[in-house]
């Protein structure tokens, strides 16, 4: 489902197959997994992490079609996508996204719960695609977008207008860090801001310490468990996914 490699002191974090990378509690649970074992390694050595993926896809979000039949599905997607965000927020060491693929609803969110993400501009884009498949969003997704999206008119194309942005557009409303030719440059991008946050030399502790106090507003939200009444609300109408 995903690997882990370490690089010196960069960890490469490689969501595998060619595959939509649906999230569901095994994708979860192994890239859970991979964060709690560099947890684990960390030292008192600068390190950064990379998250990327194989195929055409970084992430097409939750997988609807294993949960549309019992709305506790629904229930153990989010706790655990809930989960691996606090990780990430917590995980003292910057955190890159080299999304090569489409990242969409909850795809989009586990790209933007890194603290830079770079894209390719040859393909693919960023989707909140909740409007178009009858979804509310969730609100802890709100809370994530709006720390990351600083122009509320950005934001509102996001949400409200399930825009499908590409990367070039992506970079000058604000939502990515940058742009890049192709996935192998993408990544190869994402491995020079590693290197460079590395040089830095940061206490990795007190770099994670600053972003909770960062998303200090998210990390409440992401506290507050759905029950079925929250899914049968969100989900008004029949999926397309």
């Amino acid at each position: 489902m995903c690997t882990l490699e370490k690089r010196g002191n960069i960890y490469i974090l490689t969501l595998t197959g060619d595959d939509e990378h649906r999230l569901n509690p095994t994708l979860l649970d192994s890239i859970t997994a991979a964060l709690h074992r560099i947890r684990s390694e960390t030292t008192t050595t600068p390190s950064a992490l990379i998250t990327t993926a194989h195929g055409k896809y970084f992430s097409n979000g939750y997988d609807l079609a294993w949960s549309q039949s019992d709305p506790n599905r629904h229930i153990l997607m989010s706790s655990k996508l809930r989960s691996l965000v606090r990780d990430l927020i917590s995980l003292p060491m910057p955190t890159i996204a080299a999304v090569t693929g489409h990242a969409s609803a909850a795809g989009f969110i586990l790209a933007q719960a890194h603290d830079y993400v770079l894209m390719r501009k040859d393909r693919g884009f960023i989707y909140m695609s909740e409007l178009d498949i009858k979804l509310v969003v969730p609100n802890w997704f709100l809370k994530l977008l709006k720390n990351k999206i600083g122009s509320p008119a950005a934001l509102r194309d996001v949400v409200l207008r399930a825009e499908k942005v590409t990367a070039e557009v992506a970079v000058a409303k604000g939502i990515i860090y940058s742009a890049h030719d192709s996935a192998e440059e993408t990544v190869a991008a994402a491995v020079r801001v590693a290197e460079e946050l590395v040089k830095r030399k940061w206490d990795g502790e007190v770099y994670g310490r600053n972003r909770r106090v960062l998303y200090g507003d998210v990390l409440p939200a992401l506290e507050c468990d759905e029950t079925v009444e929250d899914v049968k609300r969100a989900n008004i109408g029949p999926s397309r996914l």
